[in-house]
């Protein structure tokens, strides 16, 4: 992967962190992430203004990546009630990218070299040692072990979707710009049958989330979007997925949380996934 697409999807994983951060704060999770995707809107609807119309043949990953981005945005609310969310949702994370890559390789064609692999690999399981953090009831629980397995299908679904998508468009952000829209329209429906008011509270009381958090992830994804379209998708997915270790270390420095020995040393491996996609090709 050449270091300037290295950098940007990098950048993206920051910039991930940060609203993930942002939404994790909030003492109404469904407001606080009612807020992010409807703060979307203003921001995918001028980059349909600046873009081309994306394919007629991307039309079918748009309608499905709309429907996989809000199932997993639904999803992601229901594990805030499971419990220990820092062991299910970095299980979630780190088995993405495997799946991504299983997938690529085994369907799709997709060629990476043993170097490549093995950045995956230390990547994905540098993300999942991080829920070794804390030993409560994630890694034994039935429910919680499910979850995380449905959500990292969701994750790696629609970036395959994307991925995909957004070469068959012709047009990385014009085919963004419809998906964030049509996801945001499609996650204000369902709100409003199963939080009535919320959607207007989301916009009204929490316009600064919206406005810098809605900004925030739809930067964060438009970067990933166009990574896609220049480099393999696995890799790409991967490389994003580092944006739990920035949510780490906002953790630490911001929040004052405790750095031990696990978190350092999934986040080293993690890092040498990082290196090793560097020096891929």
């Amino acid at each position: 992967m050449s270091l300037p697409v290295m950098i940007i999807v990098l950048f993206a994983a920051l910039l991930h962190a940060s609203w993930n951060f942002l939404v994790k704060s909030t003492d109404d999770k469904h407001l606080g992430m009612s807020a992010v995707v409807l703060g979307h809107t203003p921001f995918a609807v001028a980059a349909l203004l600046f873009s081309p119309l994306p394919s007629l043949g991307s039309l079918p990953y748009i309608l499905a990546g709309a429907a996989l981005h809000t199932g997993y945005q639904l999803f992601l609310l229901a594990s805030y009630r499971i419990g220990d969310l820092t062991q299910v949702y970095p299980l979630a994370r780190g088995s993405a990218p495997l799946i991504v890559a299983v997938i690529s390789a085994t369907f799709l064609g997709s060629y990476l070299s043993w170097l490549e692999i093995t950045a995956v690999i230390a990547i994905g399981s540098g993300i999942m040692s991080l829920s070794l953090v804390r030993r409560s009831d994630g890694l034994r629980n039935g429910r919680a072990a499910l979850l995380a397995i449905i959500t990292g299908g969701f994750i790696a679904s629609y970036s395959l979707m994307d991925g995909l998508g957004a070469r068959e468009a012709g047009t990385a952000l014009g085919f963004y710009g419809w998906l964030s829209t049509l996801n945001a329209v499609i996650f204000a429906v369902i709100m409003r049958v199963r939080r009535p008011g919320i959607v207007k509270r989301g916009i009204l009381q929490n316009w600064r989330l919206a406005a810098i958090g809605g900004g925030t992830s739809f930067f964060a994804y438009a970067m990933v979007i166009w990574a896609f379209t220049v480099a393999p998708i696995p890799l790409v997915t991967a490389l994003r997925e580092t944006s739990i270790v920035f949510a780490l270390l906002l953790g630490v420095f911001v929040l004052k949380e405790r750095l031990d020995l696990i978190k350092t040393l999934a986040t080293m491996c993690t890092l040498l996934g990082v290196a090793l996609l560097r020096f891929s090709r």
